[in-house]
């Protein structure tokens, strides 16, 4: 028993220091403005504001636009990945740009995309001429896609690899097609996966700030831009923390949306 305790005292420590420390924070510092006296008028500000209502809603398209994207190009990579006989070594591939640090990631993209980059210069050899690929919204939601791709890879792959092989060469000895065991085996059975993806694509994707400033050179606007302005800019720190509250919530809002009780099915 002594010995038990002695291992969970780290783990609860760090999530006193780390999570529930923070958010408390966090909390406290909304009810306060930016001369450090108590009030209620950050959180009225922020419902009654058209800009952060607007920018509010910003942030959940975007953030809806980006997790779909990522799920289309996931879910059939991360299927194709169990398929193949050296799985472990092509998903390592996948998330091997996870290693790297998100800012060189965004500073090769904008090598790629600025006008004097690669992509132009490859347009140009063929005839097409030089184009504005840099601070456009196409270019921020493909390198956001791109960043949150292993995110989503990751839980498919392992919920995909959870089924049951007994189930799939049962359905086809039945005669059921493959479009059949698709839908009625393996994505019901992989939606565990999916439901985690998207918790861990759509949480980030609503906070996005360094992307959008230089990828996408502030046309996109979100909430995460927002409290970096607050907390670095203006000073504000009591309406960044309520916006960070109303991240907190969105959070909790996902993830009751996106959670599974059902029990999953195990491969054997």
């Amino acid at each position: 028993m002594r010995q038990k305790t002695m291992f969970i005292v780290p783990y609860v420590l760090w999530i006193i220091l780390f999570v529930i420390a923070p958010l408390v924070l966090i909390f406290y510092q909304s009810f306060f403005d930016i001369n450090n006296h108590f009030t209620l008028s950050n959180y009225h500000d922020y419902l009654t504001s058209a800009t952060y209502l607007k920018m509010t809603l910003n942030s959940v398209w975007y953030a809806a636009l980006i997790t779909l994207v990522t799920l289309v190009i996931s879910y059939p990579t991360a299927y194709v990945l169990t398929q193949l006989q050296n799985r472990q070594f092509w998903l390592l591939i996948v998330i091997l740009p996870t290693w790297i640090n998100l800012l060189l990631k965004t500073y090769a993209f904008i090598g790629l995309f600025s006008r004097t980059g690669s992509i132009n210069h490859f347009l140009q050899f063929v005839g097409l001429g030089s184009h504005q690929l840099l601070f456009t919204d196409a270019s921020f939601m493909f390198v956001a896609a791109y960043i949150e791709i292993p995110f989503m890879v990751l839980p498919i792959f392992n919920a995909l690899l959870e089924i049951k092989p007994s189930l799939v060469n049962a359905s086809r000895d039945l005669g059921a097609t493959s479009w059949q065991i698709f839908q009625r085996i393996i994505l019901p059975l992989s939606m565990p996966g999916v439901k985690a993806g998207i918790q861990a694509v759509f949480i980030p994707s609503l906070s996005l700030f360094m992307i959008t400033r230089l990828i996408g050179g502030n046309r996109v606007i979100t909430l995460g831009t927002a409290i970096e302005e607050h907390f670095l800019t203006t000073q504000n720190w009591g309406m960044g923390s309520t916006i960070g509250v109303v991240l907190i919530l969105a959070m909790f809002i996902v993830m009751f949306i996106t959670g599974d009780t059902r029990e999953k099915g195990g491969r054997h």
